[in-house]
This record gives C-alpha cells, structure tokens and sequence, in this order.
C-alpha cells in the first residue's frame, strides 16, 4: 500500500523549482500545498496568472529555471474539436517551452482505461496527449488514476434521466483526489518512470453502487438504475474498462470514510 506522504529517495534533490500547470484546479492546488510543504518552489500556472498553454503566453517566464513541470490542466470544453485541440495544443506548446528552458522532467496525469475508451471524443483527446508525451523531447512519467470519489456527483449528473441515474453495473476502483495529489507529486520528486504508472483507491464497486452510495451519503432522493446498456459520457463500457491492472499502487482512503467529511461549499 502507498504511504500518504511524499517519498524522499536518497538522490532527491533538497529543492526543486517544480511548474503546475492547472495549479488552481483541485488536484493542482492540493499539489502546490504538498511540494511546498516538503521544501520546494511550487509554481501554480493557469490563465488567471497570465500563462496560456494554449497561446503560449507566460510559458517561457514561468519555467526559467524549472526542473520538473507537472500537467494536471484540463480542457474547459468537452466538446470533441475543441477538447482535441486544447490537449494537443497545449502539450505541443509546453514540450517546446520546456525543451528550450531545460526542464528534465514532465509529468501529466490522466486516468485508467484511457486506452480503452477511444468511442469518446475526451478519451480520443487525451491518447493524442499521451501520444505527443510519449513521443517528445522531455523525460517523463504519466500517472493514469481511476475516478476520483469527488466525481460522483457529476457522473450522476451525467447519467440522470428524469429522476432516474441509468449507470451499468461494471467495475470501478475509485480513488481520492487528495491521494491522487500524493501520487502525483511523489512521482514529480522522483526520476523520470518514461511509462505510464497506474493508481487506484482500495476498494472495487459496481459503477452503479458507487453513485447510489454517495447520492444517498448527501441525502440526494434520486434512484440509480442498474442499466447493462447505460451509456457512460456517450460510450457503452465493459466490465474491465474502469479498473486498474495488478501493477496499479493502491491507496488507503475508503469512500465510507471519505463520505464522512465535510462537504466543501458548492459542491
């Protein structure tokens, strides 16, 4: 099982200058806190502090002198041509900065089962961004994590027909985004994986089960309908398209427990 802190190898730098591209969103600013609380310089980099990946404004400021960069940035729009062209775009424009800045260094993180769901124009999306990772200049490690449980209530959403959540009853193998943070930025710390590092929470459900467990924790009345044929963001799933392989690390957060916090405002 995976500790819930940072790893520090013996060839770990003291500090490092790390960039986090999409610093402000929920896995982002979790990551910011993390590095800086183990000692290094965490740059959190989006629009609203003048870097554009898509334009390429700030980029060559905010990696001078940058080791690592960690992408956890996300499309504003789902639509298929515009997801496309924002993870292509993007990763095109932050490969070249860091090649010019020096950067040793690229960390994206994506999900499980990217791969195999290849019927959605996101998925589609995000294997060209796996693609120009894998192909380009920069060391890297991309980190595939399952769901995470802060996703439940847009998958209902999602999946709501009238009063009813029409979900198949296929496997997941959810995680918590403060996990998904640790992960991440324990594999920013380290050397280069240049591969795909798969992590998942402890625990297996049925899709279906999940969503009614947590719709009922927030004392949401809507039914869940256990649908073979639900369609999961426009694709219909298999039983191993959610879940890790046997090499994935395994975190320690179980949803009932997760289901105890406090709800954080608006969500």
């Amino acid at each position: 099982m995976a500790q819930s802190t940072i790893s520090r190898s013996a060839n770990e730098r003291v500090k490092m200058k790390i960039v986090v591209i999409g610093g402000s969103g929920l896995i982002g600013s979790k990551l910011i806190t993390k590095l800086t609380e183990h000692g290094h310089e965490a740059i959190s980099a989006s629009p609203n502090t003048g870097v554009n990946t898509l334009t390429g404004e700030g980029l060559a400021e905010v990696l001078e002198g940058a080791e690592v960069v960690i992408d956890v940035s996300n499309s504003p729009s789902f639509e298929d041509e515009a997801v496309l062209n924002f993870f292509t775009t993007s990763t095109r424009n932050l490969l070249a900065a860091e090649a010019s800045a020096g950067v040793r260094h690229h960390v994206a993180l994506s999900v499980v089962g990217t791969e195999r769901m290849a019927a959605s124009g996101y998925f589609r999306a995000k294997i060209a961004q796996e693609k120009l990772i894998t192909e380009g200049p920069i060391p890297y490690s991309i980190v595939h994590a399952t769901q995470f449980f802060e996703f439940v209530k847009s998958i209902a959403q999602a999946a709501t027909v009238g009063d009813e959540v029409h979900l198949a009853p296929v496997s997941i193998q959810p995680i918590a985004a403060e996990d998904v943070a640790t992960a991440v930025a324990r594999t920013s710390v380290g050397e280069p994986l240049n591969a795909i590092h798969e992590i998942a929470g402890p625990e297996e459900f049925t899709l279906d089960d999940l969503i009614r467990q947590g719709l009922a924790a927030r004392g949401d009345s809507r039914t869940v309908v256990a649908d073979p044929h639900a369609l999961y963001f426009g694709m219909e799933l298999s039983d191993t398209t959610l879940v890790p392989g046997p090499n994935a690390t395994l975190f320690t957060t179980r949803f009932e427990n997760w289901l105890k916090e406090p709800v954080p405002e608006g969500k």
